[in-house]
C-alpha cells in the first residue's frame, strides 16, 4: 500500500546521548526482568493472540502478533537505543524494511542512490520500484554530484556506507547537508558496520536501516530487517505498513536477534580486528592487486573513517582483486578453510564469496565494473576466530590459487609473465 507524502521528513531533534556505554546497553536496553518470575532473561511470547477483558479493551499493550509482540518492542527498544534512536521497528528482513520504506512514498517520487548498493537493493530499485511509480537515479560519487540529481520530486537519498562490496564510505554530513536543504529524507544502510561502530543518525541522516541477519543478530540463525529514526510522523506512517504489509519476524526470532545484541560489541570489535589483520596480509602480498579497507591508512576513504566511525575501526568487511582473474578467484574462494564459502555476513564464522558470480549477478556485468566489482573480486567478512589462523588461511589460500592457475596459464604466478 502507498501512502501520499508531500514531504517525507520533519527532522526532530537529535536524541540526547545516552548515559551508560555501548555495552552497558547492550547488554540492558530493552531487557527488562520478568515480573512474574524474575527471570532475568526475557521470556518467548510465541501466543499469537492476547486476550481482552471486554471488547477492544485488552489485558495489557497487546492485541495480535502482527501487530505488535512483546520480543519484537522488546528487541526493537534494544536497538534503537544502540543507534541513538526514539523509534525502531522489526521486519521480517533487511529487504522488507527497504521495501515498506520505499512504499511509504508517493507514486512520482524520485530516490537518488549510491551505485555500488546490495543486490538486492539495486534489484528492487530497478525491478519493483518502478512498479508503483518510483524512480531512482545511481550515483557513483554522491557527494560531488547530489545536486546535479535532485529534483523537485526527489524524496530519498539511499546511501551504504561502507557500500558492497567495494568498501566505499560516504561523507553522511555533506550528503545530509545538500539533502535537507531541498527538503529531501536521507538513509543510510549501517549494515556492514553494525550501531557499534557508526551511528548514521548522529551524523544528521533521517533513518539507518540493517540486515539484523548480520552483526545484530550475529550467529547466522535469523533473518531480519531494522529501520530505526527519530520522527514521530514516520514512526506513525512505517508501522502502519509494516502491520498493513505483515513482514513481520517472528516472536522467536526477535528473541534469538534480542540475544544476539548483548554480545554485539564484543563480536564486531573482534571482527575488525581480524579483519584488520587479512587486509594488511593481502595489501603485502604478491598476488593482490589492490585491497578494499577502511581501515587501512591506503584506503581513499580513510579520512572519512577516522571521523565518522568509533575509534576510526574498519569493521569486518573487506574486498580484495587477486591476480588471474576470475579462474583464481573462484579457486581461491575453494581452498580456505576455515573461511565458508558462502553468501551472507557479519556471523561469528567467517565467510567468503564471489560477488560476480554470488550476491551481485544481478546486476549487468558493465554496472558492476563501473563501481569496481570485477570478476576477480572476492569478499571476506572476518569472524570472530583467531587473528593469526585466518591471516595463515589466507595466505596458503591465495599462494595456492595464484599458482595453480598461473600454472594452467603457462605464467609466473607472480608478475603473470610466461
Amino acid at each position: 500500500m502507498t501512502v501520499p507524502v508531500d514531504h517525507f521528513i520533519e527532522t526532530p531533534p537529535r536524541v540526547p546521548s545516552p548515559v551508560h556505554g555501548f555495552g552497558t546497553l547492550a547488554v540492558h536496553a530493552g531487557s527488562p526482568h520478568d515480573p512474574t518470575t524474575g527471570a532475568v532473561i526475557e521470556p518467548i511470547s510465541l501466543s499469537t493472540t492476547f486476550e481482552q477483558t471486554s471488547v477492544g479493551q485488552p489485558v495489557g499493550s497487546y492485541e495480535y502478533s502482527r501487530s505488535s509482540n512483546p520480543n519484537r518492542d522488546n528487541f526493537e527498544k534494544a536497538v534503537a537505543a544502540l543507534e541513538h534512536a526514539k523509534y525502531a521497528l522489526a521486519f521480517a528482513s533487511g529487504s522488507a524494511a527497504t521495501a515498506t520504506i520505499l512504499q511509504s512514498l508517493a507514486s512520482g517520487s524520485h530516490v537518488i542512490s549510491v551505485s555500488d548498493v546490495y543486490g538486492g537493493t539495486h534489484r528492487y530499485f530497478t525491478r519493483v520500484a518502478k512498479a508503483h511509480g518510483v524512480t531512482v537515479t545511481f550515483t557513483p560519487q554522491i557527494e560531488v554530484d547530489i545536486a546535479e540529481h535532485i529534483r523537485d520530486n526527489t524524496k530519498l537519498i539511499w546511501i551504504e556506507s561502507p557500500s558492497n562490496p567495494t568498501l566505499r564510505l560516504v561523507d553522511i554530513p555533506a550528503v545530509v547537508s545538500a539533502a535537507h536543504a531541498r527538503g529531501v529524507a536521507v538513509v543510510v544502510d549501517n549494515t556492514f558496520l553494525s550501531p557499534y561502530i557508526q551511528n548514521p543518525l548522529d551524523h544528521g541522516a533521517d533513518i539507518v536501516v540493517h540486515s539484523v541477519t548480520k552483526y545484530i543478530n550475529g550467529h547466522s540463525d535469523v533473518v531480519m530487517g531494522l529501520a530505526a529514526f527519530n520522527s514521530d510522523e514516520m514512526r506513525e506512517r512505517l508501522a502502519f505498513l509494516q502491520n498493513a504489509g505483515g513482514a513481520v519476524p517472528s516472536a522467536f526470532d526477535c528473541w534469538l536477534a534480542h540475544r544476539g545484541v548483548k554480545t554485539l560489541h564484543l563480536r564486531v570489535r573482534q571482527s575488525s580486528l581480524n579483519a584488520t589483520a587479512v587486509a594488511k596480509a593481502l595489501e603485502a602480498s604478491p598476488h593482490v592487486l589492490a585491497v578494499n579497507y577502511p581501515g587501512l591508512d591506503s584506503h581513499p576513504h580513510r579520512e572519512i573513517a577516522i571521523r565518522q566511525h568509533r575509534d576510526g575501526m574498519g569493521g569486518g568487511m573487506l574486498s580484495f582483486r587477486i591476480k588471474g582473474g576470475r579462474a583464481a578467484a573462484e579457486r581461491f574462494c575453494q581452498l580456505t578453510k576455515i573461511y565458508t564459502l558462502a553468501e551472507s555476513l557479519g556471523g561469528i564464522e567467517s565467510l567468503v564469496e564471489l560477488p560476480s558470480a554470488m550476491t551481485h549477478a544481478g546486476i549487468p556485468k558493465d554496472q558492476r565494473e563501473d563501481v569496481g566489482v570485477y570478476d576477480d573480486l572476492v569478499r571476506l567478512s572476518s569472524g570472530i576466530e583467531e587473528s593469526d589462523d585466518l591471516v595463515r588461511d589466507v595466505q596458503k589460500a591465495l599462494d595456492e590459487a595464484v599458482w595453480e592457475t598461473a600454472g594452467a596459464n603457462g605464467t609466473d604466478g607472480v608478475n603473470g609473465h610466461a
